[in-house]
């Protein structure tokens, strides 16, 4: 019996005819493009184009003198003694929560609040946050009350002008996504912003015409401070450090994947994250993961001991093509994208120590889905690990599978592992090593995916020892593959009615009403030449094309208030086009179910008096926000969609 201390692991109307255009180019598995069977055991990865349609970039340019003067909290220097660094059996800890007394209620923060009148009619207002020798911040909003049409801002004192930019009603669907999991504790209802990269966070909130700063009710009880530095040398910078000889963080011995030619399409399917916890902050390592369908969800593929709640995998951070644009030029290529968006959980066991989500962000073009195998890896084969150690740039093992293993957990988050049956895979490896931070990597055969890091005991001084891997075929076979191998007919490009496609969301401040449409392209026209309607991000997911038990849902343009409407009912449909003239029937939206099902959510439709408008949401903390307002007149349910891809 081995008994391993686990290291500190580290850390146009349809969107979808855009999307494949992009797609029918690149050839298909016959494994993938065969009807579903029971026999289906392994899927090639497949490359996400570059000419794939893309979410709206959060990170907003604008002139640093529109941004409102600041009030500022200030937190000393982090006690590095008081810090409980990562346990065994955990993630790597990069960041230590710490409380701020100043903003820890509503009415604290409201007290802080300077707001001024903006240019539309609205109020906006911003609080700066420093923390001594932070690296960066992550701040912890607890949201009791946030109008949807809310726009929330962060950024820093140094770099006003650079925002990232949410709604508030992406903000609220990101919280009512952790209550449906079973959370309804304030955790679930706190939403943790981008790592700034600087001891700085500023926090700006804009409210539209007509909304009181009464209507606001968000605290910030805490922070994240980060401990460690996960930017990069510059060129200059790392020439000092090669003559100093620190480089980078990870071992010596961990070898730079871009020297490889080995796998080189696998490593566009890796991705290190970063995800906070109780107002930690913490390091592992991901793959995105192909389906039989070829159909571009971005599931993606960790360990379960680096988060297993959807509250956690809310906070989730993912940066791409983190690697050395040469071979052991020890800097960041220019190409690396960060997405802050989180993921909604999907399934989390100890059996295997898997966690599988999906992404709740597009992965940049050049993202490669990777292929798997359920099949079982038999001892002595060789394998490839592609992790970030230390959060460090991409990094490559060469090892083999030695055997199966039976590990369980110990007391002090440490693990044991006996035997030659089990659910992991015991590796030895030859070239390379793993440390903090490549928790949840893919263990890699042939190119397809096999396990998922556990935890072990091997370091550049002794590679006899094992590290072990969750078995891909075994957490398949539970669970994942109703994921990854639907029981519907897979074919080689998708097509609308196996795709759901993006209806986005803006808010007109000149008329009060909002505007929704499922055209990727009408959504990039209008932000880049409507600057009265403010983007809201994704209000649900609908269907592009008609299929069978879907209906269309109409769209009419008021001529006189410059308005949209929207509604599925024919009847209405037809009632509208002959009594009022001035609304401009304009085709079918997009197509939708007018009765519930198992995964549908409602639409639920109001009517607004003050614009003489209709308004729709699927959230509903959004809807009771909205029930008891007298100028909203609830009218209920008007069809039903989809919360996600």
């Amino acid at each position: 019996m081995t008994k391993i201390s686990i290291k500190r692991w580290a850390g146009a109307l349809t969107a979808v005819a855009a999307l494949l255009a992009g797609c029918g180019g690149g050839e298909s598995s016959e494994m993938a493009t065969t009807a579903k069977t029971d026999t289906i055991t392994a899927v090639e990865g497949r490359m996400l184009p570059e000419t794939a349609v893309q979410d709206v970039s959060p990170v907003k340019s604008r002139s640093a003198t529109t941004a409102p003067k600041a009030a500022r909290v200030s937190l000393g220097e982090l006690s590095m003694a008081k810090v409980e660094m990562s346990a065994p059996g955990t993630p790597r800890l990069v960041g230590q929560a710490r409380d701020v007394q100043a903003t820890k209620s509503a009415a604290a923060l409201q007290s802080l609040w300077q707001w001024k009148n903006t240019v539309v009619g609205g109020k906006v207002a911003a609080i700066s946050f420093n923390a001594e020798g932070a690296y960066g911040l992550r701040l912890g909003v607890l949201v009791k009350q946030l109008p949807g049409s809310a726009t929330v801002r962060v950024y820093t004192q140094s770099a006003p002008d650079k925002v990232f930019l949410i709604s508030g009603q992406a903000i609220l669907q990101l919280i009512e996504r952790n209550q449906a999991a079973g959370d309804q504790s304030d955790a679930a209802r706190t939403w943790w912003t981008p790592d700034t990269g600087e001891g700085e966070a500023t926090l700006e909130v804009e409210l539209p015409p007509g909304v009181a700063a009464s209507a606001l009710d968000i605290a910030v009880p805490q922070l994240s401070h980060i401990f460690e530095n996960l930017s990069l040398p510059t060129a200059q910078e790392y020439q000092e450090q090669v003559e100093a000889a620190k480089i980078n963080e990870s071992d010596a011995c961990n070898l730079d994947a871009n020297c490889y030619s080995n796998n080189a399409q696998e490593r566009n399917a890796v991705a290190r994250m970063l995800f906070t916890k109780d107002g930690g902050s913490y390091l592992c390592t991901g793959t995105l993961m192909n389906d039989t369908q070829n159909s571009f969800k971005p599931y993606f593929l960790t360990a379960n001991h680096c988060f297993s709640t959807q509250t956690v995998a809310s906070t989730l951070e993912t940066r791409w093509f983190y690697r050395s644009p040469t071979c052991n030029s020890g800097t960041l290529q220019a190409s690396s994208v960060r997405r802050t968006g989180g993921a909604q959980l999907l399934y989390a066991s100890g059996n295997t120590d898997t966690a599988f989500m999906l992404l709740n962000d597009t992965p940049p073009g050049g993202t490669l889905f990777a292929g798997w195998s359920a099949n079982t890896v038999v001892a002595g084969t060789s394998v490839v690990g592609l992790h970030h150690p230390s959060g460090d740039l991409l990094k490559i093992s060469f090892g083999t599978v030695n055997s199966q293993a039976n590990c369980q957990p110990t007391t002090g988050s440490g693990f044991q592992c006996s035997g030659t049956s089990g659910n992991y895979y015991r590796v030895t490896w030859n070239q390379g090593t793993t440390e903090g931070g490549s928790s949840g990597s893919a263990l890699f055969q042939g190119g397809y995916v096999v396990g998922t890091l556990y935890g072990g005991s091997a370091t550049c001084t002794n590679r006899a020892n094992s590290d072990y891997y969750g078995r891909f075929d075994v957490a398949y076979n539970a669970a994942i593959k109703s994921w990854l191998n639907p029981a519907v007919a897979p074919t080689p490009t998708p097509t609308p009615t196996t795709v759901r496609t993006a209806v986005y969301r803006f808010y007109n401040a000149s008329t009060g009403a909002h505007f929704f449409t499922a055209s990727a392209q009408e959504r990039d026209v209008i932000i880049n030449t409507l600057p009265a309607f403010a983007y809201e991000n994704v209000a649900f997911y609908v269907y592009g094309s008609s299929a069978t038990g879907l209906s269309p849902v109409y769209r009419f343009f008021n001529s006189v208030g410059g308005t949209h409407f929207y509604t599925i009912s024919a009847g209405e449909r037809d009632s509208v086009i002959a009594n009022l003239p001035t609304f401009r029937f304009e085709g079918n939206g997009w197509y939708a179910r007018t009765a519930a099902e198992n995964s549908t959510t409602p639409v639920y439709r109001f009517y607004r008096h003050s614009s003489a408008t209709h308004f729709y949401t699927i959230n509903q903390i959004e809807r009771d926000s909205l029930v008891g307002n007298p100028d909203f007149r609830y009218e209920g349910p008007a069809y039903y969609v989809w919360s996600g891809m």
